[in-house]
């Protein structure tokens, strides 16, 4: 998968055949697994797949966003003495959908499964999952905590617990499949199917198969196979208030046939919040007896400063500005944001010397500067292409 400007990606493997060493075949099933700090799960999940998938041609693809924790340089230490494991670390982005998606298409195998690096899906499944689309039952074997046998035990809370009931329900209304467990982060899929949603995949958030399945031109066979959450085996939850947003903008995004990008929807609601924090600096300005002028120039440069800073840690998180480099984002973007405010008068007045409508006028010039503030900061400030 191309590296998307402004990030880069570095493949590790293990070494190739010695010349004359006679080829071999590739592997008929590849474990893609997305991770962040799972430096102490990864020889443990490697050393239970060997055991689960014995006889079978199969190799595991670590997509690691260059976790601080040494995730990376564990697997390569694996993949030093095993050329069925495989590395692709990531580095100045994260996510794992954009990561599961990089890690399937790395991969020749006829057959594809995504899980987890926490050890809590039960890899026993693998070989039963994989039968299932051999014989051509389905063109995508999810495991599912919600059928027969199926237990989410593993979920951390009662919290955990109504958030993942919920998010099932909201993505049953997009998905054109009944399924239980369209959360579920441990699946199967063919290479035909891969191949065909891959280029209408959003990469948001964490919920990959809603990703998928919202993608397909058309409803995809799905079988449901009931296995039992464990609890985590190290490290930490990912799961936090912007993983739910993530989740909410995707589905969004799916509905509106991808019109409405993900990115311009959060860019969107920061400019939203960034009209709120406007008025309650103007007016505790004007409480304090500042000269109204003065008090609208503080307001909206406070306003634009907090809409950089919020854009540059959601919106764009996965291209996040630092340092040196954020100073000078924050100086291109409220000059850019200057040029849609001038933009906005523009046509708020046109519209309203033609219709006499203010309303209409005011919401036709914020429209378009929006648009036009979202269009050049992407790419000016940073350096985003469409």
């Amino acid at each position: 998968m191309a590296t998307p400007p402004g990030a880069s990606a570095i493949l590790d493997t293990a070494a190739p055949a010695a010349p004359g060493e006679a080829a071999t075949p590739g592997a008929e099933l590849c474990v893609v697994v997305p991770t962040f700090n799972e430096s102490g799960n990864v020889a443990v999940l490697v050393e239970r797949l060997a055991e689960v998938l014995a006889g079978i041609a199969w190799e595991i693809v670590f997509v690691d966003d260059d976790s601080p924790d040494g995730t990376a340089e564990r697997v390569r230490a694996l993949a030093r003495r095993d050329r069925r494991v495989r590395c692709i670390r990531r580095v100045g982005r994260r996510g794992l959908s954009s990561a599961s998606i990089e890690g399937i298409l790395s991969t020749s195998a006829p057959f594809i499964a995504v899980m987890d690096g926490d050890l809590q899906h039960d890899e026993a499944l693998l070989p039963q999952m994989l039968g299932r689309l051999r014989d051509g039952a389905a063109e995508l074997a999810v495991a599912s905590r919600y059928i027969e046998s199926g237990d989410a035990g593993g979920l951390a809370n009662r919290r955990r617990h109504r958030l993942s009931r919920a998010g099932a329900g909201l993505a049953r209304l997009l998905i054109k499949t009944d399924i239980s467990d369209p959360g579920s982060g441990f699946f199967m899929l063919s290479r035909e199917v891969a191949n065909r949603v891959a280029p209408h995949l959003s990469g948001v958030g964490t919920k990959i198969l809603i990703d998928i399945m919202a993608s397909s031109p058309h409803p995809l066979s799905v079988i449901e196979l009931p296995y039992r959450f464990r609890p985590r085996h190290s490290g930490e939850s990912k799961l936090d208030t912007f993983t739910v947003l993530e989740y909410l903008l995707l589905l969004a995004e799916k509905i509106s046939g991808r019109y409405f990008s993900h990115k311009l929807l959060l860019f969107g609601l920061v400019g939203a919040s960034g009209v709120v924090v406007n008025l309650a600096v103007l007016r505790l300005l004007l409480a304090f007896g500042a000269r109204f002028t003065a008090a609208v120039v503080a307001a909206t440069v406070t306003a634009m400063v907090s809409n950089f800073f919020l854009n540059n840690i959601l919106t764009y998180r996965d291209s996040r500005l630092v340092g040196w480099r954020a100073v000078r984002g924050l100086v291109t973007f409220m000059a850019l944001c200057g040029v849609g405010a001038l933009v906005n008068v523009a046509v708020a007045r046109d519209l309203y010397a033609a219709t006499r409508l203010w309303l209409v006028a005011g919401i036709g010039g914020a429209v378009v500067a929006a648009l036009l503030n979202y269009g050049l900061t992407s790419m000016f400030t940073w350096g985003r292409r469409f």
